[in-house]
């Protein structure tokens, strides 16, 4: 696995990206959007890679996918940065020759929240999204047609289920392929059961 860090924030986010070794000419990109304590301004890089996919992703079941991390600013949030999160990811897609039909995101708690806003705001964008512990506009969840797996604990005392239910009560009957998992039992950090090896097999699985 190769990792590589752009501490600094002149592509707009510092990062962190990991490529595997068996990577082609023109991979597939999973960019995961990380929740509030892990913001930061580059110097504390290693935040990013605390929960989530870097838990379970290696050489073999990456496959041919780079798994992007960015690092929003301490004084911002996901889901209010959809637009420089869009010009980030078309940086991302020239820098590594990305193919344009296999683009993933992702993202647990405020990364939640931030994957729900990005892909209503850039919906052809992703071949597949995965939001953890979020919410979004129920309202507008009608733009979204991409394949959508998400996730809460009944339990969160932090960000409310409702969040969730209230997406997956616009998206269920409607959506042509919408899972909603909802976890008994669990509180917060649901992430620790949603982004598990099974979840990143079906998101590569998926294409535009």
């Amino acid at each position: 696995m190769k990792i590589i860090e752009e501490r600094t924030s002149k592509k707009i986010f510092p990062y962190v990206a990991w490529v595997p070794e068996n990577c082609s000419e023109h991979p597939a990109l999973l960019v995961q959007l990380h929740g509030a304590g892990e913001r930061g301004r580059g110097d504390d890089l290693e935040r990013v890679t605390i929960w989530g996919f870097p838990n379970v992703a290696n050489d073999e079941n990456l496959q041919d996918c780079i798994l992007l991390m960015p690092q929003c600013p301490p004084e911002s949030f996901w889901a209010a940065r959809a637009e420089s999160l869009k010009t980030f990811i078309d940086t991302m897609v020239e820098e590594f020759n990305v193919d344009k039909d296999r683009i993933y995101l992702c993202g647990l708690s405020m990364g939640g929240f931030g994957t729900w806003y990005t892909a209503m705001a850039y919906p052809q964008m992703f071949a597949a999204i995965a939001p953890c512990c979020g919410g979004g506009m129920a309202w507008n969840a009608g733009v979204l047609t991409m394949p959508i797996r998400a996730f809460h604990g009944l339990d969160d005392t932090v960000v409310s289920p409702h969040q969730t239910m209230e997406m997956a009560e616009a998206l269920q009957g409607k959506h042509p392929d919408f899972v909603c998992e909802l976890y008994e039992g669990v509180g917060h950090d649901s992430w620790k059961r949603a982004f598990s090896p099974e979840l990143l097999a079906w998101m590569l699985q998926q294409h535009k």
